[in-house]
């Protein structure tokens, strides 16, 4: 028999064991006083015992046979993972929000969830270097897209619809650097006193979170991100925008990265040949 099935059958009966033991340890007291019932009970008790007493002998036997097994051998180089697939296609940018020059050479598109915990530390610790450093000073263009996680984030649609109003009324990201900054108020109202506090018109912010066009615009968002293989949130790609407007995608980054990783990958990127 195989030493996994052996350690997954001994592990099985060791539980077993234990726990028959404690269940007779907490009713002896109720049944000692049964006479004959009580005598009974002890000879279990010590079956019970020399049961257990075996499986534990059986366990220290495979702990030998593991610690037995032959090391690996040495010297040798490691597997090299696949480099991460890129996607097939160029990914669209219609309709995001965006900021920095329009002659950037590099572009950047974050795919994000507003009540996502590493977004919001992406947000908060990663995002305002990277504008600093390279969006404000005309080296990359950046776009944000949606991709709430419906499941596991209940107010992360809605803040997407906010946050979608606010482009409407040119106040995208000083609402998205509040959400950010209040993940744990995205209730309705919280979005509607947010949006009064970035200075949104809140008539025209109600009436517009309710739109068919902006559920739509953000569920295109979802769609065009699964495309291409988006598995959770933060999610970014970075490239060169093609003639028809989309994102040929150079490099990929899953994750709230720190900024040294960025600051590597982008470095790298903007004095390769193909952004020449």
């Amino acid at each position: 028999m195989p030493s996994s099935v052996r350690s997954r059958t001994f592990l099985r009966g060791a539980c077993t064991a234990a726990a028959l033991l404690l269940l007779v340890a907490l009713f002896v007291p109720h049944l000692a006083a049964g006479g004959g019932q009580g005598d009974d009970l002890r000879r279990r008790m010590d079956a019970l015992e020399a049961g257990q007493k075996e499986i534990l002998k059986q366990l220290q036997e495979l702990k030998a046979l593991v610690q037995q097994r032959p090391a690996a051998p040495t010297g040798q180089p490691s597997a090299v993972p696949p480099p991460p697939a890129l996607p097939s296609q160029p990914v669209s940018l219609v309709g995001a929000a965006t900021r920095g020059s329009a002659s950037a050479k590099l572009t950047m598109v974050e795919f994000s969830d507003f009540q996502c915990p590493f977004c919001g530390r992406y947000a908060r610790e990663t995002f305002d270097q990277i504008n600093r450093e390279y969006i404000a000073t005309g080296k990359v263009r950046y776009f944000f897209r949606h991709y709430p996680l419906e499941r596991l984030h209940p107010n992360a649609f809605k803040a997407a619809q906010a946050a979608e109003c606010a482009l409407q009324q040119g106040k995208f990201w000083e609402l998205h650097d509040r959400l950010f900054t209040n993940q744990q108020a995205l209730a309705d109202t919280d979005l509607l006193n947010h949006a009064k506090a970035v200075g949104m018109n809140p008539g025209k912010f109600q009436q517009c979170v309710v739109q068919p066009t902006v559920t739509a615009k953000i569920r295109q968002d979802m769609d065009d991100g699964a495309r291409a293989g988006i598995t959770g949130t933060p999610y970014f790609f970075l490239g060169v925008i093609e003639k028809d407007g989309r994102l040929k995608v150079l490099k990929k980054v899953t994750g709230a990265a720190p900024f040294a990783s960025f600051k590597g990958l982008i470095d790298g990127l903007l004095a390769s040949p193909e952004l020449k």
